[in-house]
């Protein structure tokens, strides 16, 4: 099955399971992936995910959703840029999300990163996604 936004549809699946009120969801493993994985496990959204494979032989990761008292950390997560759309950033206009309570995940010549990161790295990128 080929997508034509595979980190939206990530991102989709973490929705859609935190509206479900499950503890973990399954999505497609890719390099992409893994790199906004590990964003939001450094920045405490998500309790952390590891790689498995599916019934098909195919590699995936399973991510283990954080709560805190019954409500989910992640309260939004919305895609930015988009296949028919690229939204690009200097650091000097670089989101804010929610006053610095949420996060937006940009790619950087120097990797994927939050954009507290690229503020004190001095860079801009892709604005992917923004997390609150």
């Amino acid at each position: 099955m080929s997508f034509s936004d595979p980190l939206g549809d990530m991102l989709t699946r973490i929705r859609n399971a935190i509206m479900r009120n499950r503890s973990s969801v399954t999505t497609p493993a890719s390099n992409l992936r893994g790199r906004v994985l590990d964003v939001l496990a450094d920045e405490g959204f998500i309790r952390g995910y590891e790689e498995t494979k599916d019934e098909a032989g195919f590699r995936a990761f399973n991510i283990e959703l954080k709560y805190f008292e019954g409500e989910a950390v992640i309260r939004e997560i919305k895609r930015i840029s988009k296949p028919g759309r690229r939204v690009y950033s200097s650091v000097k206009t670089l989101p804010q999300v929610r006053n610095g309570l949420g996060i937006a995940i940009l790619s950087t010549p120097k990797g994927v990163m939050s954009d507290a990161a690229a503020r004190s790295n001095n860079v801009g990128g892709e604005v992917l996604c923004q997390v609150s």
